[in-house]
């Protein structure tokens, strides 16, 4: 900073409620899914995109911040995205179809990359080296507090009101925090002779946007049979290529390739990878399911998921507890040993589970995720030298990010499958020999309009139980490969 830096607890403040704006919003729309699919039109796989299209959007533009933030100033960059944010988040309250949402909210999703990487570099520049420590501890407690809250607000907002206030709750807050952002925080300098990989940033742009425009509209346009999807899969397979080979041809690349010559950092970063799909995905399927088929409202629903941010609080605290005194492989061990099983216990859900069951179960996640996450970050930076730890940041948020929104379409897209390979294989036993429809075992008559439309009913019902276990069921999969990486990992004295 040019400035002497004053009113640090002001800062600090207005810096976190940009921060809980931008976390918050990749949880809270998740309980208002159902409620925005009626209002806009849209199937089960499609209402998906307002979760990926804000999460890949995210990936994407977090690679230039730092570049953006040197080259323009770090206020300047913050009230931008701060301003931007806010008016995004505007329009998607507005939205009016899906396509609208949709590009409103990449249009968020852009303005809030930087809202995290800039208020977590603010608080390390404006405390001394001695209190560091506890202004990280403050900022990571904020963080944690926007997964906690998202399900629940979300769903108090939407029950109370109506879906379009989970987007507009963020004007009050954005307000706040640009007013006091531009009346406290200092200016930084710039440099405008900075030059940014505009050729590498590009290419993996293209490559990433390809792959997930083709994960979420391959359901619906018959994937291969479809000349978009083959294009979306050519130019992806292209885009991920050319930055590949950029990478390590260039003189001075965006991402550097010696972060990959670094075996701990690597497998870390494919762990994060893999349980982030899995996260993020089980909390885009929870909240619909506990609405549509337990018959939750959308404020319980949102209590129901409370809990598995406490459980993650609750990990990080015995993890702190622990210290060195344990082997991070075994805590990762342990996170995702939990992990696995609390997703199979899943598989077998029916939609009379009971509440008590529902949050103890998603305590047990969040608590697995912290003890997943939080060793991860250590072993990442193990054995990287000290000058590629800001670009290991931010390949380690891309790559999340990017796993995330994976996650999310896979699942959803697979969802939609099993419907349809479920209800079929339902709808083949309803002949005129099965004897549940003849005599004194006949539930409902197929021969009269009404009974045809109600036994339809319990069979697409009966499919839709089928098709979420057998997405709780895969996920619970993704545990095994992630264990098996934890061979590729040994204890190595940290690198100053």
């Amino acid at each position: 900073m040019t400035e002497p830096v004053r009113h640090r607890l002001l800062i600090s403040t207005f810096a976190m409620m940009g921060t809980l704006m931008q976390v918050l919003d990749s949880t809270i729309a998740n309980v208002a899914l159902p409620y925005m699919q009626g209002s806009l039109n849209t199937t089960l796989d499609q209402i998906s995109w307002v979760l990926t299209s804000y999460v890949i959007a995210s990936a994407i533009a977090t690679a230039p911040v730092g570049w953006l933030s040197a080259r323009y100033g770090r206020k300047n960059l913050y009230l931008t995205c701060l301003v931007g944010f806010t008016l995004a988040s505007m329009l998607c309250g507005a939205a009016q179809s899906l396509t609208q949402m949709v590009m409103f909210r990449i249009l968020q999703g852009c303005f809030g990359a930087a809202l995290v990487p800039l208020s977590q570099a603010t608080m390390l520049d404006i405390y001394p080296v001695e209190k560091r420590s506890q202004a990280m501890a403050a900022f990571g407690m904020g963080v944690m507090i926007g997964p906690i809250l998202g399900p629940t607000l979300g769903g108090y907002l939407t029950d109370a009101y109506d879906w379009r206030w989970v987007f507009y709750i963020n004007l009050p807050i954005g307000i706040i925090a640009t007013t006091g952002l531009a009346m406290f925080l200092p200016r930084a300098s710039r440099n405008a002779d900075l030059r940014f990989d505009w050729t590498g940033f590009g290419v993996l742009a293209l490559g990433v946007g390809c792959l997930q425009l083709m994960l979420d509209r391959g359901q619906t346009e018959d994937w291969f049979n479809a000349r978009e999807i083959v294009t979306e899969c050519v130019l992806a397979g292209l885009g991920l290529y050319l930055f590949v080979v950029h990478m390590f041809t260039a003189k001075k690349p965006f991402i550097p390739p010696a972060l990959f010559k670094d075996r701990y950092f690597t497998t870390a970063t494919l762990l994060m990878f893999t349980t982030n799909t899995v996260m993020m995905a089980s909390s885009a399927l929870i909240a619909p399911y506990l609405q549509n088929l337990s018959g939750h409202s959308v404020s319980e629903t949102g209590l129901l998921m409370a809990p598995r941010g406490l459980g993650t609080m609750a990990a990080m605290l015995f993890i702190a507890r622990m210290g060195g005194r344990v082997d991070q492989r075994k805590i990762m061990a342990l996170g995702l040993s939990v992990l696995g099983i609390s997703m199979f216990d899943m598989s077998h859900w029916t939609p009379d589970i009971s509440g008590t069951r529902t949050m103890i179960t998603m305590i047990i996640q969040g608590f697995s995720m912290g003890c997943i996450w939080n060793p991860v970050t250590v072993i990442s930076f193990t054995t990287l030298p000290p000058q590629l730890r800001g670009d290991a940041t931010a390949m380690q948020s891309l790559c999340r990010n990017i796993g995330a929104a994976i996650g999310i379409s896979v699942t959803a897209f697979t969802l939609a499958r099993n419907i349809q390979a479920s209800h079929e294989g339902l709808a083949a036993n309803l002949t005129p020999f099965n004897r549940m429809l003849h005599g004194s075992l006949r539930l409902v008559d197929p021969l009269t309009q009404h009974g045809a439309a109600l036994l339809d009913q319990m069979v697409n019902r009966q499919a839709l139980i089928i098709a979420y276990n057998n997405d709780f069921l895969m996920m619970s999969m993704v545990s095994i490969p992630a264990l098996l990486m934890l061979v590729l990992l040994r204890r190595r004295k940290q690198v100053r």
